[in-house]
């Protein structure tokens, strides 16, 4: 039977990560501090906790008995990215924030329910900017070779570019994906023809992301990091489109020693655009999840009509950074008292 995980010799097995951890946060707070990024903290209860479909958040009620207010339903945020965002509309400038954040339901050796996101945002940083920023991060805080489940990865090579039409065209015998612009149809034909035929009805998505996890993901941030970038725009959520290429959004994800690290975005600025999106994925959660979710988050669209710098910024899962800096092989490795099922 495991040891409880307050007995010491449950907290001496985990030590060696734990400090690791410890060092590598003071690393990331000075490594940002002397960019010139002002370190924050936005509020973990929320009226809108993400945008992101397929996430689950934990619920909460406010119910006022000291003053004036009125009850409501709130949330524990899945990310700091729409309060963040705000604070670059107040002119808050480059900003970084550990944040605790939770998702409901995630439990695996890389996933838990409560965690820790290192999001930094900077106006006026470029697509290719943001990646060269994550770059220079990842090799000031992490040993020149991290290592996952058997899975090496070089930090001090340079990092792989690799756009979402590459990877499919490489790995999914030359599926265009981008030329299937959403539609579920094109895709099923096209996945067909490569060799790859759906499985029952699978819409767009569902699909994509099975081409993606079992052809795609296997073959990145392995030798060295990879970024996998210019996503198909129905997977664009809060990134702008390629002004080159309006199939593709300024998206990409960093994959290091095959796991998945990072997500980043080009800022999409566009108010309009961004209430059409929130729309449909508020549509999209209702079908997929009843009786859970939340509206519009009606905040930030007015912060963006406002006026917000175009900018990039990123979320990093420091969780999942500490595991490869330490050489631990679970998240609860890194965490002082980890979730226990």
């Amino acid at each position: 039977m495991p040891l409880p995980l307050w007995h010491p010799e449950s907290l001496a097995a985990r030590l060696p990560f734990l400090l690791a951890r410890t060092r590598l946060t003071a690393a990331t707070r000075a490594h940002f501090t002397g960019l010139g990024y002002t370190e924050v903290e936005t509020p973990s209860l929320v009226p809108v906790p993400g945008m992101e479909v397929h996430l689950h958040a934990f619920r909460s009620e406010f119910t006022p008995h000291l003053g004036a207010g009125t009850g409501r339903t709130l949330w524990l945020r899945t990310s700091p990215e729409l309060a963040l965002k705000r604070l670059l509309v107040a002119g808050a400038g480059p900003v970084f924030e550990l944040a605790r954040v939770w998702r409901n339901g995630e439990v695996s050796p890389r996933h838990a329910p409560e965690f820790t996101m290192l999001e930094w945002y900077r106006p006026g940083l470029s697509f290719a900017g943001m990646m060269d920023e994550t770059e220079r991060y990842l090799r000031a805080v992490c040993p020149a070779v991290v290592a996952h489940q058997g899975i090496a990865c070089d930090l001090t090579q340079s990092f792989e570019r690799l756009t979402m039409a590459e990877a499919f065209a490489r790995h999914c015998n030359g599926l265009d994906i981008l030329a299937t612009e959403g539609d579920s149809a094109r895709l099923r034909a096209a996945a067909t023809a490569a060799g790859f035929p759906p499985r029952g009805e699978e819409e767009w998505e569902d699909l994509f992301f099975r081409l993606l996890l079992e052809r795609i993901e296997p073959h990145l941030g392995r030798g060295r990091a990879t970024f996998l970038t210019h996503w198909p725009t129905p997977q664009a959520a809060l990134a702008r489109r390629d002004p080159s290429d309006p199939r593709a959004a300024l998206r990409f994800e960093l994959f290091v020693a095959g796991m998945e690290l990072a997500n980043a975005f080009d800022e999409l600025t566009d108010p309009a655009e961004q209430r059409t999106r929130f729309q449909h994925d508020v549509a999209e959660r209702r079908r997929l999840h009843p009786g859970e979710g939340w509206d519009v988050d009606e905040e930030f669209l007015a912060a963006l009509e406002h006026g917000m710098p175009s900018s990039s910024g990123i979320a990093l899962g420091f969780d999942r950074l500490a595991m490869l800096a330490s050489g631990a092989r679970t998240i609860s490795d890194v965490q002082w008292l980890p979730f226990s099922p």
